[in-house]
């Protein structure tokens, strides 16, 4: 079943709203354990899943004015918001990234130089925290990243990815923790140089994201494989000889698309202009998510 453009975004809104209510809970979970349980692993983690939440408050109020339908001043629609959306959350995570590996390596330089004193060893009890952070937010990545693959939002895919930074960070801090307890104080570090480690894949993912992103708000070609499914309907339709230079770009949760058809140059105007039609009816009526499409007419002489 197809859902309209306002009922994906608003379902696309919701679970942005339930990541934002999970990221608050385990934000504060995360910090006070990482205060009472001596884990400055943790407690990094827990101040990213607090930035999280303001990423995803951006991205919610994205989708649901990028669903906004063409007006006076959008011909185009409100679509680029959720790009936009999608760019600084990519921000964001990077950022998350960038302060979380900050943070582990003022510690392990604080402990190396002696300046660190007293070792405080993290409680065993930490560790059950994580397991639950771990597939609280590995849950909500698969939930979230496949309604944005669905609907077509990199905004939601972002935000999909915060939450699959904060389990991978969660991870590497259940076995930096893990090696801290079995290794005894002289691998207390050892939840830092994990911290680090899942720092890079984070970055990585959130280059990735920006990249995607930015592609879209400066209309970068969707993809060459969509274009030639635009082109094969629009070779399908009565009295059109072949179709090319067809151009696709996203807007939102939709696609726009513009193509150049030939027909016999002795048609009549009234003809091709008919033709014109019955190709633009055909791509709006089939599975491509596309909410406008130009049709040029040049003379197949």
């Amino acid at each position: 079943m197809e859902f309209s453009l306002q009922e994906r975004s608003r379902q696309g809104g919701l679970l942005v709203l339930y990541g934002v209510g999970a990221n608050a809970t385990l934000a504060v979970v995360k910090v006070l354990a990482g205060l009472w349980g001596h884990s400055n692993a943790l407690l990094a983690d827990g101040l990213e899943s607090a930035l999280d939440v303001v990423s995803s408050i951006l991205i919610w109020g994205a989708l649901l004015y990028a669903a906004k339908p063409p007006d006076k001043d959008h011909p185009y629609g409100h679509g680029k918001l959720e790009s936009l959306a999608g760019v600084v959350g990519a921000i964001f995570l990077i950022g998350a990234g960038v302060a979380v590996a900050a943070h582990s390596a003022i510690d392990l330089w604080q402990v190396r130089t002696g300046r660190i004193a007293n070792v405080n060893m993290p409680q065993a009890w930490t560790l059950a925290v994580l397991a639950v952070v771990i597939a609280t937010k590995e849950m909500f990545y698969r939930v979230l990243m496949g309604a944005g693959q669905r609907v077509g939002s990199s905004a939601m895919q972002t935000d999909a990815w915060h939450h699959r930074s904060d389990a991978v960070t969660s991870v590497a801090a259940f076995l930096g923790i893990s090696i801290a307890l079995i290794g005894g104080p002289a691998w207390r570090s050892a939840d830092d140089w994990a911290a680090l480690f899942s720092c890079a894949l984070i970055l990585r993912n959130g280059v990735s994201m920006l990249r995607r992103s930015v592609g879209e708000v400066i209309d970068e070609q969707v993809s060459p494989k969509l274009a030639g499914k635009i082109l094969a309907i629009a070779c399908a339709v009565p009295g059109v000889s072949s179709a090319e230079k067809c151009r696709v770009r996203k807007s939102g949760l939709t696609l726009l698309a513009d193509l150049h058809v030939r027909v016999p140059g002795n048609l009549s105007v009234h003809r091709g202009h008919e033709i014109s039609h019955e190709v633009k009816d055909r791509l709006m009526d089939s599975d491509l998510r596309l909410s406008d499409v130009t049709v040029h007419l040049e003379p197949d002489d």
